[in-house]
């Protein structure tokens, strides 16, 4: 049986240190979301994806020490955001396509939000060893900043719900936040959740058709948003999804399926 990148290269974990990891983590993004998945590059010349939340965001980074010449090389990596931080720089990202002022209340009493984004992997590193580095990244942030809850966007492939009528009405009829943290869609790219009204669709097909990060993440025991953004730029169906912290552990990280 052939092996593949991730377990016959040596990787490892941290977060980007200086401009350089930064152009890094921005270049992958290049690779994964314009090249890969067709989203809108707005830098073709820099072949760099990147926005103004990149500059107060810590990045966590996965890099594999021997893939190629001199530097090790970036292959995965999530942007993270903690609500200190975004209170002093506007906002989080994910409130550009939903309120999130009631996950707001109601985590505040018990500690910080941390809003996880911008995840993607190279494709020769899309197995569960990478995965899973970059969750121990993520539990490591979480103990150091006293984290509460976890929550960001995530994505279905394209901008025509009806493709996935059922993977988002099983969400809807089955993993909702409760109405007091609950996130709302804003806008008018806002679409309703659920497509498809309860026992006219084959809920175990709908499970197995969502995209492996939200499999993953519903493995952690995650709940969602009120709605979904169709966001045209990236070209992706994206949904909130929320992750108490006490929800997740080592455990449910390891059986991470292939993200991004």
């Amino acid at each position: 049986m052939s092996q593949n990148a991730s377990e016959t290269h040596r990787l490892s974990v941290r977060l980007a240190r200086n401009a350089g990891d930064l152009a890094a983590v921005q270049h992958l993004r290049w690779q994964v979301f314009v090249e890969e998945m067709g989203a809108e590059g707005r830098e073709p010349g820099l072949r760099l994806e990147r926005d103004p939340f990149d500059a107060f965001c810590d990045h966590l980074l996965v890099t594999c020490e021997d893939c190629g010449s001199g530097a090790a090389q970036v292959v995965g990596t999530y942007r993270l955001l903690r609500e200190s931080v975004a209170r002093r720089h506007g906002g989080f990202y994910s409130s550009t396509e939903f309120d999130l002022r009631p996950l707001l209340r109601r985590t505040r009493r018990t500690g910080d939000l941390l809003e996880l984004g911008r995840s993607c992997v190279l494709p020769d590193h899309r197995n569960s060893h990478t995965i899973s580095l970059l969750w121990r990244g993520i539990s490591s942030y979480v103990a150091q900043h006293n984290i509460a809850a976890l929550f960001g966007c995530a994505s279905f492939p394209g901008t025509d719900p009806e493709v996935h009528a059922a993977g988002l009405s099983y969400l809807a009829h089955h993993h909702l936040a409760p109405d007091e943290t609950r996130p709302l869609v804003r806008g008018r790219v806002g679409i309703p959740l659920e497509r498809l009204a309860r026992g006219s669709y084959d809920e175990r097909g709908a499970l197995m058709s969502l995209p492996p990060l939200i499999k993953g993440y519903l493995r952690t025991g995650a709940q969602f948003g009120e709605g979904a953004f169709v966001d045209h730029a990236f070209r992706t169906i994206d949904v909130c999804v929320i992750l108490p912290v006490d929800r997740v552990s080592q455990r449910y990280a390891n059986r991470f399926n292939v993200a991004a």
